[in-house]
């Protein structure tokens, strides 16, 4: 088979579209008169999957998976999990056997998590991917819809026809090189990680960037709120803000012209949110901090996973000498799913 690679313009070529800043992306992977819905996913063309495969050396797989009850303290308005066990004797399924079920409720975004395109919109305009509207009526609706095909906006749900996500990751451990480099770092800080300091990493790390590729950055925010306790985790988010890449016009323009295919990192927000170290005088302002967030998921169509649990991973990218490894993700299959675990696995 041919090259399959989809050629895509750079930041500052993309065509303008009416109302919008530089860098919207909306028309770029339409195809056949069809509103695209999967955005950058459709990088991961069969010869960048292919290509990822061949990354699979040693027959190790590591799930990045984070305890879905490991946050304790929730963002407001979003309940903790309820898992309760269910008795098929009690409940009638199966009178005077033995066996159970799971019933299991939770807010997608209180663990490891996929955020689609309709989770976060261009603020401004309220517009999300090429131009939805992700409003109560049209999810219901999209929610109500046959079949996955009938639902027009981006939301999870549409990564299933095409077979979920298959490609080549690639992990830039900030937390492990500031460790080695002796450099002050802490998850709740609220420190700004530079463009050029993740081009640094990359390099140290012996790491090329390839098209396609799905970006994750390591932060330790999840180390450090494992296993606390209610209190522990409050007192450690009441200490300051989330670290993270910068939340920049610039960071956005060079993931774009990066190819990434989807980015993702293991605190609450890909990017840094709240009052920067630099700036101390800056309150906390999620609608103003959430610049990737508006560009990544609402401009260009690129999905974020956020607390992924990148500790082991980490350990083996160190241990082996390698930081790149096949990628898979397969998020739940759920009409106008905005948000879920995303089932992911590094295989090397």
């Amino acid at each position: 088979m041919g090259n399959t690679e989809l050629q895509t313009p750079d930041f500052d070529d993309l065509p303008p579209v009416e109302g919008m800043p530089q860098g919207c992306a909306w028309g770029v992977f339409d195809k056949d008169g069809k509103t695209d819905v999967l955005g950058t996913l459709n990088l991961l063309t069969p010869d960048i999957v292919r290509a990822a495969a061949r990354e699979v050396k040693e027959g190790v797989s590591i799930s990045l998976n984070w305890p879905l009850n490991s946050i304790k303290v929730p963002f407001p308005g979003r309940a903790p999990p309820v898992h309760t066990h269910q008795s098929l004797h009690d409940a009638g399924t199966s009178p005077g056997a033995d066996g159970w079920d799971d019933v299991l409720e939770f807010n997608t975004q209180c663990s490891s998590q996929w955020d689609s395109l309709c989770h976060f919109a261009h603020q401004p305009s309220r517009r999300s991917y090429n131009g939805a509207q992700c409003t109560a009526d049209a999810l219901s609706a999209a929610a109500a819809a046959a079949t996955t095909a009938e639902n027009a906006l981006p939301t999870l749900d549409h990564w299933h026809a095409r077979g979920g996500l298959v490609g080549r990751g690639v992990l830039i451990d900030y937390k492990g090189y500031a460790e080695e480099k002796g450099i002050q770092w802490s998850p709740f800080s609220g420190r700004r990680i530079r463009v050029a300091e993740l081009e640094e990493v990359a390099r140290h790390q012996g790491v090329e960037f390839k098209r396609g590729d799905v970006l994750i950055v390591r932060t330790g925010y999840t180390e450090a709120m494992e296993g606390k306790s209610m209190e522990e985790q409050l007192q450690q988010l009441m200490a300051g803000s989330l670290s993270g890449v910068e939340g920049t016009v610039e960071a956005a323009k060079w993931v774009w012209d990066n190819h990434f295919a989807a980015v993702a990192g293991d605190s609450a927000a890909f990017e840094a949110v709240g009052p920067d170290p630099d700036s101390p005088e800056k309150a906390w302002d999620l609608a103003k901090d959430l610049v990737l967030h508006q560009y990544f998921l609402g401009l260009f169509g690129l999905s974020i996973g956020e607390m992924w649990d990148l500790k082991a991973l980490a350990a083996h990218c160190k241990q082996s000498g390698r930081y790149s490894f096949m990628l898979t993700s397969a998020p739940l299959h759920v009409p106008a799913l905005i948000g879920s675990p995303p089932n992911a696995l590094a295989i090397f």
